[in-house]
Parts: structure tokens; sequence; C-alpha cells
């Protein structure tokens, strides 16, 4: 890594604290108006939540360089976890064969029977 503190970073950095600023103000705000008379728990829900929006930024710095490393990674051909790569089985092709449609008994019902005969003739049907 040539320069670990560029100008870019620390703009990133930058706006990653001053939007982590800018929430928790946002979260006193609203607890301000929840502890007031008129507050609800709506606001108690956004106390919560304003700095969690606040470090979404940071989180997405994370990920993005999370990902271009292990993108990095595969390009050179090296596993990105340490781990040796297991070899993937070739899948296996079935042949499946559907036997004659069997007429239906006396005690089965015709509509049963029907409806039997076209799923087996279906199933016949994908299978070639």
């Amino acid at each position: 890594m040539p320069g670990l503190i560029t100008p870019k970073r620390v703009a990133i950095a930058l706006v990653c604290v001053a939007s982590l600023i800018v929430c928790c103000g946002l979260a006193y705000w609203q607890w301000e108006r929840f502890s007031r008379a008129g507050g609800t728990f709506q606001n108690l829900g956004y106390v919560f939540q304003w700095p969690l929006f606040g470090l979404f930024p940071a989180f997405m710095v994370w990920r993005i360089r999370k990902l271009d490393a292990r993108r990095k990674a595969e390009a050179a051909g090296s596993p990105t976890d340490g781990r040796p790569e297991e070899p993937v089985a070739e899948p296996v092709e079935r042949v499946v064969t559907v036997g004659p449609v069997r007429r239906a008994r006396e005690d089965q019902d015709d509509e049963l029977a029907a409806y039997n005969r076209m799923l087996a003739e279906l199933h016949a049907r994908d299978q070639r």
C-alpha cells in the first residue's frame, strides 16, 4: 500500500464522522422531544434509529473494502479465508424411466386415476 493516508481516505473518514455526529445530534433532539409532555414512543424509536443511520456510511466503507479485497483475492487465484478450496463434484445425470400406466382399480376413484395418468404422462414428457 503506497500511502496509508490519502486525501480520498481522509475525506471518507470525515464524511463518516460527520454523519455520526449529525445523527447523534438528531437522536438527542428526539430524546428531548420524547422527554417532554407531548413526546410519543415514535420519538423514542427515532432515538435508537438515528445513531444507526449515522453508522451506516462507516459500515458501507467497511463492506466495500471487504468485497474489494475478496474480488482482488479471487483475481489472484487464492482463496479468501485461507482454507484450501474443495473440488466441486460434477453433477450426475440420472435417467428415470416410467413404466406403463396402470389401470385404475375398482375401488379407486376414476377422477383420481385420470389425474394420476396425466401426472405420469407429464413426468414422462419432461424426462425426454
